[in-house]
């Protein structure tokens, strides 16, 4: 028998509609299980852990990242795998944490959930739940075969520190485009195993410790000098800027002076792109060469919402700038493809 823990946060899978005002209103994983009757008819021992109060996905933080990485800490000898079901608005932002937290993982943690309630006829969740219950306790000669964090949705696997939700209105929530597909499912479960991290003789290790001192800077044709310096000089120990194409910026001087300050200030600075495919290659281009030659960092190709976590992990970790600039420019779980 399979022994899978799940998390039950909240979110959209397990909401019912409001008679009264006709929204839809969180609810118990009492109703998960009753609308999806396979689930007795599975070879699965579930442990299920729901969280009092149910949270809507918009309300994360920090704290609660650290009570699921707990859960899992706590309960990962006894069980195969995990799956927590979570609302999709912040779904990557807890998947790209957790990926960073859970050091050394050798089991699938799969964060799933759904576009319409359980409840509902047309829903998405059925299907995304049970799938997800079987990748998480895949196994081959009696190893797992995921070793790390990832979204389950519509039918793909994602790492999880390389997704993001692109769409609110189609099943199809989550986009991975600069790192492949880890599993298709069709009539059969399709590995692609050359993408799948094997941390097989690590040691699996909790990280507790986050700083959540970030700022984001996200640049536009326009940008005022005030906005820019209230970015700058707030008092987060790094800042993200989020730049045009290839990690360009404008060239204005009053701009790049008040960038190298920053850095001068022990700040740091992590350029990725405003674009959702394709990397940051600083010094490519004129544009971008003054960022490189000032000490900005390259973020490459990752997700915003891996930028704002690995800092987050990495500040916690390290009271050195210094140490926090030179991993965030390292792939150390997968989330970034650093370019030669």
């Amino acid at each position: 028998m399979n022994n899978v823990f799940v998390i039950y946060t909240g979110g959209t899978i397990g909401m019912v509609r409001d008679e009264q005002t006709g929204t839809f209103i969180p609810f118990d994983f009492d109703l998960i299980a009753k609308n999806i009757p396979e689930l007795a008819r599975l070879n699965y021992n579930l442990r299920v852990h729901s969280f009092t109060p149910i949270i809507d996905s918009s309300n994360m933080t920090p704290a609660i990242w650290l009570e699921m990485a707990s859960l899992i800490k706590d309960n990962y000898d006894d069980y195969d795998g995990f799956v927590i079901l979570h609302g999709s608005d912040t779904m990557a932002f807890s998947a790209s944490a957790l990926s960073f937290m859970l050091d050394g993982l050798q089991k699938p943690v799969i964060l799933s959930g759904s576009q319409l309630p359980i409840g509902e006829i047309r829903t998405d969740a059925r299907e995304n739940l049970i799938t997800a219950l079987e990748l998480a306790s895949a196994k081959k000669r009696g190893k797992s075969l995921i070793h790390e964090v990832c979204i389950f949705f519509d039918n793909k696997l994602f790492r999880g520190n390389r997704s993001f939700k692109y769409n609110s209105a189609k099943f199809e929530a989550f986009r991975s485009p600069n790192y492949p597909v880890l599993v298709e499912a069709g009539v059969y479960l399709k590995y692609n195993n050359d993408a799948l991290l094997n941390n097989s003789g690590m040691d699996f290790q909790l990280h507790t410790r986050l700083d959540d001192a970030v700022s984001v800077l996200k640049l536009y044709p326009g940008i005022s000098r005030q906005v820019v310096r209230a970015v700058l000089e707030s008092d987060a120990r790094s800042v993200i800027m989020e730049t045009f194409g290839s990690g360009n910026t404008t060239t204005d001087s009053w701009f790049l002076d008040m960038l190298r300050q920053t850095i001068r200030n022990g700040k740091n600075i992590l350029n990725i792109s405003q674009c959702k495919v394709g990397s940051v290659e600083l010094g490519r281009y004129e544009t971008s060469k003054w960022l490189k030659e000032m000490g900005v960092l390259n973020g490459y190709d990752m997700t915003f919402e891996a930028a704002v976590t690995k800092l987050m992990y990495l500040q916690g970790e390290f009271n050195k700038q210094s140490d926090v600039a030179y991993w965030a420019e390292k792939n150390i779980r997968g989330e970034l493809t650093v370019q030669d």
